[in-house]
């Protein structure tokens, strides 16, 4: 049997001669956004106000590493030990005290020792792809002035993106922070934050230890624990028919949907992010209400009927028969489609209390999306996103309804998303075939179909990359095609995979063999609309853009401040 090390260190031990961390060529890149990185930030600044004593845990990596042998590949952990280094760059960028600048580099470079036999070298290496760009402009000292002055044409994947992006949200925020503070910070890292380092000689056995740390369902869930206080609350005689009413709500969700399901209904009763765990919030904020003796009442009155509602809205399967029902489904299909589940708790609670007016949810949820497609399109990360939530929340709570001030965008909101939306479009990874889908929704005929393929692509008709020489050289010169290429104009939706040498195809052959050809586009209107047209130019673009712009604009009210 291989043997397997755990133990609990704290980060200046992990980020020291100790251990040479190495990203494999197999594992995915650096992926973590904007939204992971402020959420690290926000928990530590929260740590920073807790009392002096307390530790601070980021959880667990796992490595295959032998014992007494710096070396250490990585199999889980690449996303936070990559982003707690961008941390300490910056922290060393801010700082003028040369002594904590260097300590800070420390745990960034290994200096080299020729008595102990250390070489000089990063303490982590990155895939090789991102390697040496890493190197040169976060580990190296003093080059982050230099990373944020890299044009989009210069990050060569998408993980050096991540790199420049989570960068420049740290240093944004940490540059308003005190001398003083950010002091703090560096000692909290280095003296009271910690990780479970879990090592093993061999993949097999390491790919098993990630699997058992990162399945669900294998363990007691929140769900269960609270199921125990619940059922166990209620008189024996009664048990086991409520025991079959929470079982039933669970097996109609399924197990993962299920323990999802008691966050929502937590940020519901608290309207507040959740700060210390589901586990020690939901008894003290939602069940405590109904003790004692008032367990069934939180089965009947809430955990029934929020799991029905979660149901539908998952499904999109809101079946009332009065008119209005079907464009209820349409909201939902629309609002599962978006990349966070923050939007949640308040479409349950519109469900929970307004089920049978269909009139009531249409505006609600066309005000809901509004505002969630605002932020998304504007990348509102975690924190900031649940706020406005939680507003939402307290406002419904005080009975504002239709009105609640939190679902209006103030004008520079507004100018913000309208900004975007007109920018470059195709780089904005996770806001783009939303944002394509809903406007072929508003291009459509039909109101809100239902995309049922298996695959969606987004194509340049204006391809990025085009042969010099070939006709899209002669009609765009390359200050246009920078100008157009990744707008939204220049954007179709396909149900096929991408063809790489069809994409370069002139207008004419690429209408006809990629765009229609044998499987048809006409379920995207967005295309459609390219087939009709005879030729791609600027003077074409320009016009195509104003017009799909307004199409956002009159849908979303995005041109006067009313909801």
């Amino acid at each position: 049997m291989q043997r397997l090390e755990a133990s609990e260190k704290a980060l200046r031990k992990i980020f020291c001669a100790d251990y040479d961390f190495l990203i494999p060529d197999y594992q995915r890149p650096y992926a973590w956004g904007k939204d992971q990185t402020a959420e690290l930030l926000d928990d530590l600044t929260m740590a920073l106000g807790r009392d002096e004593g307390e530790p601070y845990f980021l959880g667990s990596i796992v490595l295959i590493k032998q014992p007494d042998v710096p070396r250490a590949e990585v199999v889980d952990g690449q996303q936070r030990l990559t982003t707690l280094t961008l941390l300490f760059a910056v922290l060393a960028h801010l700082t003028a005290d040369e002594e904590t600048a260097h300590e800070l580099r420390e745990l960034i470079l290994e200096p080299g020792k020729k008595l102990l036999g250390l070489e000089a070298k990063p303490r982590l290496e990155l895939r090789p792809k991102d390697a040496g760009f890493f190197r040169k402009y976060v580990q190296s000292s003093e080059q982050l002035d230099d990373l944020q002055a890299l044009n989009d044409n210069e990050l060569d994947s998408d993980a050096q993106r991540a790199i420049q992006a989570n960068t420049k949200l740290i240093q944004e925020k940490l540059d308003g922070w005190t001398p003083e503070h950010r002091l703090a910070l560096g000692q909290l890292l280095l003296q009271r934050t910690y990780l479970v380092v879990v090592s093993t000689a061999d993949l097999a056995s390491a790919y098993r230890i990630f699997n058992v740390l990162n399945t669900r369902g294998l363990d007691l869930s929140p769900a269960d624990v609270f199921k125990s206080q619940v059922i166990g609350a209620i008189s024996e005689n009664e048990r086991d028919a409520y025991a079959r009413k929470w079982e039933d709500a669970e097996d109609d969700l399924g197990r993962a949907d299920f323990a999802d399901l008691f966050g929502h209904i937590r940020m519901i009763f608290n309207k507040q992010r959740a700060k210390e765990g589901l586990l020690k919030e939901f008894p003290v904020q939602v069940l405590a209400e109904y003790q004692p003796g008032g367990m069934r009442s939180f089965v009947d009155d809430e955990l029934v009927p929020y799991a029905r509602a979660y149901c539908e809205i998952r499904d999109a399967s809101y079946g009332l028969p009065q008119v209005g029902g079907d464009r209820i489904n349409v909201w939902f299909r629309r609002l599962v489609r978006l990349d966070n589940n923050d939007w949640w708790p308040a479409a349950l609670w519109a469900m929970r209390h307004h089920r049978g007016n269909p009139e009531f949810l249409d505006g609600f949820l066309r005000r809901l999306e509004r505002l969630a497609a605002s932020m998304l399109i504007r990348r509102v990360y975690t924190t900031p996103r649940v706020e406005r939530y939680s507003k939402l929340l307290t406002e419904l709570g005080n009975g504002c309804g239709l009105a609640a001030p939190a679902f209006d965008l103030d004008p520079s909101e507004i100018a913000d998303t309208v900004a975007l939306l007109d920018g470059n479009l195709y780089q904005a990874t996770r806001v783009r075939k939303y944002v394509l889908l809903r406007l072929d929704e508003l291009l459509s005929a039909a109101d809100g179909p239902v995309f049922q393929h298996k695959l969606i692509t987004i194509e340049h008709v204006l391809p990025q990359k085009p042969e010099p020489g070939s006709e899209w050289c002669g009609k765009f010169t390359a200050v246009q095609r920078a100008e157009w290429t990744h707008r939204l104009a220049n954007l179709v939706l396909l149900n096929r995979t991408k063809n790489p040498e069809a994409a370069r195809f002139g207008f004419c052959t690429k209408k006809e063999k990629y765009f229609g050809g044998p499987n048809g586009v006409t379920t995207f209107a967005l295309t459609v609309q390219v087939l009709g047209v005879d030729d791609w130019t600027p003077d074409i673009l320009e016009s195509r853009q104003a017009d799909l712009l307004n199409r956002f604009i009159a849908e979303w009210k995005l041109d006067i401040k009313t909801p």
